[in-house]
């Protein structure tokens, strides 16, 4: 059985994303530079994708290019490590969540992005 996200609307959850940031005073375009960084797309894709209701998992299986330096990204989101997530759709969602609440915390750009 498939998890109740994978079949969730990108749509549905960006909002939340935004909002977790704006509310910590980053801005949404922080938070649509992240998901370029990780997946590939263009803004005009991440808009699309928005607009075609697209879930997360075609959303994360047909992302252009997903970001090699995804895999340093460590840590526990939701009470687990994302390095000990097998599913790897859930994966590439929890790298994204990951990302989001650090950007929420406060952390630099470059410090999200591994660089």
């Amino acid at each position: 059985m498939k998890h109740k996200i994978y079949t969730m609307s990108f749509a549905k959850v960006y909002p939340l994303y935004c909002t977790k940031a704006e509310k910590k005073g980053r801005l949404q375009a922080e938070v649509d530079e992240i998901i370029r960084w990780l997946t590939g797309y263009s803004q005009q894709e991440i808009e699309e994708c928005l607009v075609n209701q697209t879930d997360f998992e075609t959303f994360f299986t047909e992302a252009p290019q997903l970001n090699p330096s995804r895999t340093l990204i460590k840590g526990v989101i939701c009470g687990v490590r994302v390095e000990d997530i097998e599913e790897p759709i859930m994966r590439e969602i929890r790298y994204l969540d990951k990302m989001i609440d650090e950007l929420a915390k406060g952390k630099s750009m470059e410090k999200i992005f591994r660089t």
